[in-house]
């Protein structure tokens, strides 16, 4: 490896390369600005990758014609871009982008990585995020990591030999934080209701946010549940802590919190830190059905925009409106409906911050469905839970009219009966 300046790294891009940047809490933003410090010298460069947090500047319009960006989940650094048509989206499942490297599909010129530095015997380590990034340094034609102290070592697959850098620059840094959110009521009992259908020894699944943050506080009294899910937050360390998450039920992986990637604060960072107990693993094979449905009771927690009265899921777009993507919500949905005893969750406010209720006749015109209504199982908001599965699209509107918010039923339920020609009751 060569021990180089951000800007002597980065000579590694050309014009005409495809370039993938490491994802969310391990974006390399020295390498990033680096790379977009070469706008003038560079055209037609090809910026891809999954959620990153910092600054984007490639994707600004001013250096249109030096780098496109073409990202596979879009964060709020690159959704006006994404939605202004500078830059562009691809919809996939989480658990598939590697083999998009693998099978080059998408050929990876050069991979800018931020990793932990070497230990005795010259490895490094992906750190909080081993998800693509894991299938993007073995395919990328040259690798260039930005070199920090701050960065966990994390057990796992997330390892990378000194002799695969071809460019290294050493920068001490934090990572990017994701401070833990202020719960509000509705959210509290959107946790109760979820984690009143979790039950013990259950493996979990559920993301970052104050839903997920909500349901982990209502599981204190729950026993042995497990976790396998593609990225974990701090709200797991007081579980592991009090002696609710043990692992020990878990068919594989037994005792250890397996994820692909991690989003929190320093807390999190230190707790995963050389921390046998957590398995970082490439996410084909975490988000991958086959291997989800392996653990008993897998209870997968999803979040939702909308939802139609045939449980129809929106969970990417306001109308045609790019806000996210489709991530791992239909891995994770299909490998809990697989498991033993498993459930998979849809968990959203009944209404948005404005008052418009967010259980709807029909989806926003333009919206995607990200779990289509013969996947779908349990819905909750805070009025309650309901369980889909079964159930013909009249008694599925009368059920999701039931845990809509009072002041949306009257219409919905007016809705219903000119859908489906018949008197609803709810």
């Amino acid at each position: 490896m060569n021990t180089v300046s951000p800007s002597t790294a980065v000579s590694a891009i050309n014009s005409g390369d495809r370039v993938f940047v490491h994802t969310a809490a391990a974006t390399p933003q020295v390498l990033v600005n680096a790379m977009t410090d070469r706008a003038d010298e560079l055209r037609n460069v090809e910026v891809c990758h999954l959620h990153t947090e910092g600054e984007a500047p490639y994707a600004e319009e001013a250096h249109a014609d030096a780098f496109h960006t073409n990202a596979m989940f879009v964060g709020a650094n690159v959704r006006e871009a994404v939605n202004a048509g500078t830059a562009d989206y691809i919809p996939v499942f989480l658990s598939e982008v590697p083999s998009l490297f693998r099978e080059g599909v998408l050929p990876l010129d050069v991979a800018l990585l931020h990793v932990s530095p070497p230990d005795r015997h010259g490895f490094c380590s992906l750190g909080v995020s081993v998800d693509a990034s894991n299938a993007a340094l073995e395919g990328a034609d040259r690798i260039v990591a930005q070199i920090n102290p701050q960065m966990p070592r994390t057990h796992g697959d997330g390892l990378i030999h000194v002799d695969e850098i071809d460019f290294g620059v050493e920068v001490e840094a934090p990572l990017f934080e994701a401070p833990r959110p202020e719960l509000s009521d509705v959210e509290r009992a959107i946790g109760r209701n979820c984690a009143q259908l979790v039950d013990h020894g259950a493996t979990l699944q559920m993301g970052i946010g104050a839903i997920p943050d909500a349901v982990l506080d209502a599981l204190d009294d729950h026993e042995n549940l497990g976790v396998h899910t593609e990225m974990f937050s701090d709200g797991i360390i007081d579980l592991i802590e009090q002696g609710v998450i043990t692992g020990t039920n878990k068919a594989i992986h037994p005792g250890k919190v397996v994820g692909s990637f991690a989003m929190g604060t320093r807390r999190l960072y230190d707790f995963m830190d050389d921390n046998p107990l957590v398995a970082m693993l490439d996410v084909a094979y975490v988000n991958d059905t086959a291997v989800i449905r392996r653990n008993p009771k897998v209870t997968a927690i999803n979040s939702a925009i909308e939802v139609d009265l045939t449980g129809q899921v929106c969970a990417d777009t306001i109308g045609t409106y790019q806000y996210s993507g489709v991530g791992g919500q239909m891995d994770f949905i299909r490998g809990a409906s697989l498991s033993e005893g498993g459930k998979p969750i849809i968990a959203l406010p009944s209404t948005t911050r404005s008052g418009i209720s967010r259980i709807v006749p029909h989806l926003k015109e333009g919206a995607d469905v990200v779990t289509t209504r013969a996947h779908v199982h349990h819905i909750v908001t805070e009025y309650g839970s309901v369980n889909l599965y079964g159930k013909n699209l009249r008694e599925r509107a009368e059920a999701l009219i039931d845990i809509a918010h009072p002041d949306h039923r009257e219409d919905l339920l007016e809705a219903a009966h000119e859908r489906f020609n018949t008197m609803i009751t709810a």
